[in-house]
């Protein structure tokens, strides 16, 4: 795993100076702290940082051609390199290094663009061509590893792992893009397609990008998507069968390293499933982790405890103090851009935990999308179930008005907590998922902006890109475009964007054999019912490892990682709060009605109201705003 950096001079080949590139990668050091490489050519500049885990001693990077046309950088892991490199042996390519860096630059020789559909991995991949004067850039299908880029005033095309490393180039203007606040306070986290600088964008997931000098800078094309309109045929022992083979594909491809492999272990299904099969594959106990709460309500580390017992796991678990807020300031500093979701903290300090006894350790991260695992995919098939039983006329007029006159009751059980439910049924589809997800609803950002702020924003409302992303899905139900969304959207702006950052900024390589993209591609074409059944989420994945896993660690309510932002608001973080609505960041930028934050915060520490998420993204706001425009 690794940071990359560059620059490519699109009009003319400018030179490229060696220091501004060694600064770029520099600023990246915690995500390859083992090595660094700069290349500079006419119009050209290619930085590394190493984090070796394969082929430890070769493979030094930038790599070149031996006729020296092509060079590259990479950040990733090619999990097939070994069958990709015995074919590129038969049809006459030589290789002088053991790793994956090089099986990518023989293969973009041998099939150019095209090598992308044979990569099994996660990447993000830099290749200079001197012959045709061309950079490319390539990232993975679904977006596990980042690439920012930016077009600067001189004509040429600066890019970076991490946004950090754009910002050691002088010359990248630091302009806030206010529909990327808009994102930030809908869904907590700023979407893969907008970033907080204007200007700067980000290659999307499942896309590459040619630089040709000469020509202006064009669009980044799509090389890969997933389908959801397909459906697989075969009785369900057979799909369980094959679900197995891909699943021990998947997880035993991701142990081959040069290096100590670990595993995070919550006791979730997602991680339980990831561990068994390592068990089963590896020679030796399978050293795993956990980091549990002080306060029994959020601890799952019980759990976690039995499935490491069952699998004789070399297992290790810290208990940290449910008010972990400490890492505020390491976690902006991660993330750059505001992060909001709030499970960053367990984390990072599981990524730290990991990275004590090994340097790769594999997560049970993107089953949730590719099975169906959310409560919001329940909730959202029962209501389609509904929307298709009864007429839109009837359901706006019904349930609208019902929406309007029960009573908002978080604080009741959740069978009574109908309200959103009402709204929900009477809005569109794809309309009413679009607000599940987010943290932020309109109305209230309605009330949290200025007008001065609504106004510029011209109508961008972050909710459009789910609503778009549902509606032009490859699918057939409900169920498949809320998944697809998710994809596309919440897993690499949230989940992805969490877990590469927390993990490169320990210098720990995670990865996730649950995103391995066959595996995800069988779980697309599975009829939703194999997906969703009787209402219980990722019903085939957990069929498939009965026997496998305790049933009450399969059929449990999911948690995950829960952090108590609102119980730190009404106690030590309270007087935090309390500042954002005086002489902050926040409202210095004109964009926030300071009377609404304040209310917001007095009415939550009184307990009036849970306005703790609210508030825990302002406080990150204002951390990232600090940080990069104070």
């Amino acid at each position: 795993m690794c940071g990359i950096a560059g620059i490519f001079h699109l009009e003319t080949a400018k030179p490229v100076a060696e220091g501004r590139i060694r600064a770029m990668a520099d600023a990246q050091a915690h995500r390859g702290p083992d090595g660094l490489g700069v290349w500079t050519a006419p119009g050209v500049g290619l930085g590394h940082r190493r984090l070796s885990i394969i082929d430890v001693a070769g493979s030094p990077q930038p790599m070149h051609s031996a006729d020296a046309a092509l060079s590259i950088v990479f950040n990733g892991e090619i999990y097939n390199y070994q069958e990709l490199r015995a074919d590129l042996i038969k049809r006459g390519h030589s290789f002088a290094t053991c790793g994956d860096t090089e099986v990518i630059l023989n293969g973009y020789r041998e099939w150019g663009a095209a090598v992308l559909d044979r990569l099994n991995g996660m990447f993000v991949i830099a290749i200079h061509d001197a012959a045709k004067q061309q950079l490319f850039l390539a990232r993975d299908r679904f977006g596990v590893k980042p690439l920012h880029y930016v077009a600067l005033a001189d004509g040429s095309i600066a890019f970076a792992s991490e946004l950090k490393g754009l910002l050691a180039h002088p010359a990248v203007r630091r302009d806030p893009d206010i529909r990327a606040v808009e994102d930030y306070m809908a869904f907590g986290y700023v979407p893969d397609d907008a970033c907080l600088l204007a200007n700067v964008r980000k290659l999307p997931a499942g896309h590459f990008l040619r630089l040709d000098r000469g020509k202006p800078l064009g669009s980044p094309q799509m090389w890969w998507d997933i389908d959801f309109s397909q459906r697989a045929s075969g009785s369900i022992a057979s799909l369980e069968e094959e679900l197995r083979h891909l699943l021990r594909q998947a997880v035993s491809s991701r142990m081959v390293a040069d290096v100590p492999v670990g595993a995070f272990l919550s006791g979730g299904v997602d991680s339980s499933t990831v561990v068994a099969l390592m068990a089963e594959i590896s020679r030796a106990p399978v050293e795993t982790c956990s980091i549990g709460f002080d306060v029994g309500a959020l601890d799952e580390t019980a759990y976690a405890d039995r499935i490491a017992e069952r699998f004789s796991t070399h297992h290790r678990k810290r208990i940290v103090a449910a008010d972990d807020f400490e890492l505020i300031d390491v976690l902006a500093e991660a993330f750059d851009e505001p992060f909001a979701d709030a499970s960053a903290l367990p984390t990072w300090r599981v990524c730290q935990l990991a990275r004590e006894n090994v340097t790769v350790a594999l997560s049970g991260d993107g089953a949730d999308e590719a099975f169906a695992g959310y409560r919001r995919h329940k909730f959202q098939a029962a209501e389609e179930r509904v929307r298709g039983a009864v007429p839109a006329s009837l359901r706006t007029g019904i349930f609208g008005a019902l929406g309007r006159v029960y009573p908002k009751a978080d604080w009741a059980p959740r069978f009574l907590r109908a309200k959103s439910t009402f709204q929900a049924l009477a809005r569109d589809g794809a309309e009413a998922y679009a607000r599940a997800v987010g943290v932020t609803l309109p109305e209230q950002r309605a009330q949290l902006f200025t007008r001065q702020f609504s106004t510029a924003l011209q109508g961008h409302r972050a909710e459009d890109r789910y609503i778009t992303a549902m509606h032009n899905a490859p699918a057939r139900e409900a169920l498949d475009r809320a998944q697809y969304a998710d994809m596309k959207i919440w897993l690499p702006g949230d989940i992805l964007t969490k877990v590469d950052r927390t993990s490169m900024n320990v210098s720990l390589e995670a990865r996730e054999p649950l995103l391995d993209h066959r595996l995800v591609e069988f779980a697309a074409k599975l009829p939703v019912s194999l997906r969703m059944s009787g209402g219980e989420g990722k019903w085939l994945l957990k069929k498939s490892m009965e026997g496998h896993l305790p049933e009450d660690i399969l059929y449990r309510p999911k948690m995950g990682f829960v952090t108590p932002v609102s119980a730190w608001f009404r106690e030590a973080l309270a007087p935090v709060a309390e500042t954002l609505s005086g002489k902050s960041t926040l409202l210095e930028t004109g964009w926030f009605n300071a009377d609404f934050i304040a209310k917001a915060a007095r009415d939550h520490k009184a307990g009036i109201a849970d306005n703790g998420r609210l508030l825990w993204q302002l406080v990150m706001l204002e951390k990232s705003l600090n940080r990069l425009f104070a």
